[in-house]
This record gives C-alpha cells, sequence and structure tokens, in this order.
C-alpha cells in the first residue's frame, strides 16, 4: 500500500489560509436580507514570496531581522509580511511563549507581535499586517526575535504573501 506524507509546513498554510476565510464562506449560501448588509470576505493571499531562512538562535539575546520586498510591477500591490517560526521535524514543538518578536514601528519603538501556533509553527497574523505597496516601491520592515525560553530549535522563514 503507497502512503503519501504531507509536509507539515503545508499543512500550516493550508490552516492559516483557510482561517483567514470567514466560516460564512464554507457554507451553504444564505438567502439575502433586506435589513442587513452583507459584508465582503477577506481575500486569501494568491502566493506568498519566501525570503532567506535562518537557524533560531540559540542564545537569550535579542537578534535582528530584516523583511525586504520590492513590488515588481508597475500597479499597486496588496503584500503582507509575515515571520514562521518552524520547529524542528522530530519536535519538540516551540511555544509562544518561548519566543519573544519585536517589530519596529514607526515611532521608533518596539511593538510585541503576538505568535500564533499550529502544528508546530509560530507564525504573525497577516490581515493586520496588510499594505498597500506602490509600482516599484519597496517594503521593509524590522523584527527583533528573543528566545525567552531556551534551549529551542528550529527556523526562522520570513516571507511575504501576496494579494490579488
Amino acid at each position: 500500500m503507497l502512503t503519501r506524507t504531507i509536509p507539515r509546513r503545508v499543512l500550516v498554510l493550508t490552516a492559516v489560509a483557510l482561517a483567514a476565510l470567514p466560516a460564512a464562506a464554507l457554507t451553504f449560501p444564505a438567502e439575502a436580507s433586506d435589513s442587513a448588509p452583507v459584508a465582503a470576505a477577506p481575500a486569501a493571499p494568491v502566493s506568498f514570496v519566501d525570503l532567506p531562512d535562518s537557524p533560531l538562535p540559540s542564545d537569550d539575546a535579542p537578534h535582528q531581522i530584516t523583511v525586504t520586498y520590492r513590488n515588481p510591477t508597475s500597479t499597486d500591490q496588496t503584500v503582507a509580511p509575515q515571520i514562521l517560526i518552524e520547529s524542528p521535524d522530530e519536535g519538540p514543538f516551540l511555544d509562544p511563549a518561548q519566543i519573544r518578536l519585536e517589530m519596529l514601528g514607526t515611532d521608533g519603538h518596539w511593538n510585541t507581535m503576538p505568535l500564533a501556533s499550529q502544528t508546530g509553527t509560530l507564525y504573525t497574523g497577516l490581515i493586520p499586517a496588510k499594505t498597500v505597496l506602490h509600482g516599484y516601491h519597496k517594503l521593509t520592515e524590522h523584527y527583533r526575535l528573543t528566545v525567552l525560553k531556551g534551549p529551542a530549535q528550529g527556523t526562522v522563514e520570513p516571507r511575504v504573501a501576496i494579494y490579488a
């Protein structure tokens, strides 16, 4: 009997994309009502641009991560930077309490980013990070990652979600 293993990352990416859809999008359509307007469902990303990954730091010092993406087209593009922190395939799975991820705000202060967890992958939310990037412009975001409770093993995988 043939068996096929689906990589954990593919499962996580599928779960994250489905989580972005409201439950109503996964059910039969309801009859239209004159009294309540229907809100548009948030669109899921159409693709991701993977940026160079690096090993999760093994010390408890803060480490800088810079996410840079240039819109290669002349038209505006909706994008969202995201940080994935992958646990080793063999485990142990990382816990959000082990990691502090901060993003440098426009005011020059570091703001803590909440991390969600799915099947051993920690990740930042896409919806709050969405921004419109004008044609041929560049997006640069600065993050600071600190391992709070070690030792921890894993991989830091920054990426940019591209929306239609």
